[in-house]
């Protein structure tokens, strides 16, 4: 090839690269995060710092090596008359290499083993809750308060990504109940799974931990500064991992107090609730809100289902059979299946809606009406 030949060739070489280059917004190159986020707490801070730490070894170390292999290929080279020397061992070399990186790898392992330790110190912690992965929802108890919940994609956040996900406030990233915590307070998490492996991740905290079904893993945070943080499972756990979110509410002790009597009237005035008999559009209105928090991800809001694997509600052997087979299988699911057993999941009002719900609509028309002294029998 020509010489003008290899000079468009490089012309148009560095086209290529600066014309996407220049395409790229400034707003979505400051979208960019090329370093680990610093967080909230005391362990995110360190092991930023021991981040930071590593980068700038690493960095000297780098242009060390280049510095010296560049200079050695300039100022040695063949063509100004370079010999290379002859020799085969060097006493003083060998202790060098030896000597000098253990000594960066004790500089390194020092404060990493500290932090780690840290870490893993659950001890004097103010208050515990236990968190309980579950396809694709997490369960909150807080075990010093006799409280818990689910925590479930918002239902709303769910159908507005459907129909217009570029504008999603906190895409994926909602929930339909809040973790809620103390500012200031030690709290300790004891982490497990109902089903399959999930991980529980949140990066201001600045650590994730496995929820390991039959194990129970620790961890603590504490936050100082009240306001919200979003994470998510990071463990492959199915077809709707990525539905899967967390948010933590750090709210100042005062208002933690009287959010936690809230929660608590709410849960009293619930099991009251199912103490009296229910009107049918009562119970579809319930029903229908349970579906979409619970049974939508599998159904499908239409109730269609995804065959084999998730059958259909709409004209399915279950919502149109026998109405005690129904409760039995929404309370205790299918084993070997997808079908999660909700009896620990849902109260005895949201069973008997959901089941109504499934049994009147789309299209199933049954005319079955479930009470909930019905469920609390079955129970």
């Amino acid at each position: 090839m020509s010489a003008n030949g290899n000079g468009m060739a490089q012309r148009l070489a560095w086209l290529g690269i600066l014309v996407p280059a220049l395409c790229v917004s400034p707003m979505a190159m400051a979208e960019w995060e090329l370093n680990l986020r610093e967080g909230v707490t005391d362990i995110s801070r360190t092991v930023f710092d021991i981040h930071m730490t590593l980068f700038w070894i690493c960095v000297v170390i780098g242009v060390g090596v280049f510095g010296v292999m560049l200079y050695s290929i300039i100022n040695h080279r063949k063509s100004k008359g370079a010999v290379a020397a002859q020799f085969h061992e060097s006493t003083v070399i060998e202790i060098l290499w030896t000597v000098i990186p253990t000594l960066i790898l004790v500089v390194m392992a020092v404060p990493a083993t500290l932090a780690f330790i840290k870490l893993e110190d659950n001890s004097a912690s103010d208050m515990s809750i236990q968190v309980i992965g579950y396809q694709w929802k997490w369960q909150y108890k807080y075990l010093d308060e006799e409280l818990d919940f689910f925590s479930n994609l918002d239902a709303a956040s769910r159908e507005q990504i459907k129909a217009d996900p570029t504008g999603v406030e906190n895409y994926l990233l909602e929930v339909d109940n809040r973790l809620v915590i103390p500012a200031g307070k030690k709290v300790r998490f004891l982490i497990s799974a109902n089903d399959v492996i999930h991980s529980w991740w949140v990066p201001d905290f600045g650590w994730k931990q496995d929820a390991i079904p039959g194990f129970i893993n620790e961890a603590w945070t504490r936050v100082d500064e009240p306001g919200i943080y979003r994470g998510q499972c990071t463990e492959l756990c199915g077809i709707d991992h990525g539905f899967m979110p967390i948010v933590v509410e750090v709210k100042p002790q005062a208002e933690y107090e009287a959010w936690v009597a809230e929660q608590k009237s709410a849960l009293a005035a619930a099991a009251a609730s199912g103490d009296r008999e229910w009107a049918m559009d009562e119970l579809m209105e319930k029903g229908e809100e349970v579906y979409m928090r619970a049974c939508v991800a599998c159904h499908q809001a239409n109730g269609q289902g995804i065959p084999p694997a998730f059958p259909p509600i709409a004209g399915g052997p279950i919502a149109t059979g026998p109405v005690e087979g129904h409760l039995d299988q929404a309370m205790n699911g299918v084993p070997g299946t997808a079908m999660q057993a909700f009896a620990a999941q849902l109260n005895d009002v949201e069973l008997a809606a959901v089941v109504t719900y499934q049994r009147n609509a789309f299209g199933n028309d049954m005319g079955d009406l479930v009470q909930p002294a019905d469920v609390k029998a079955a129970r």
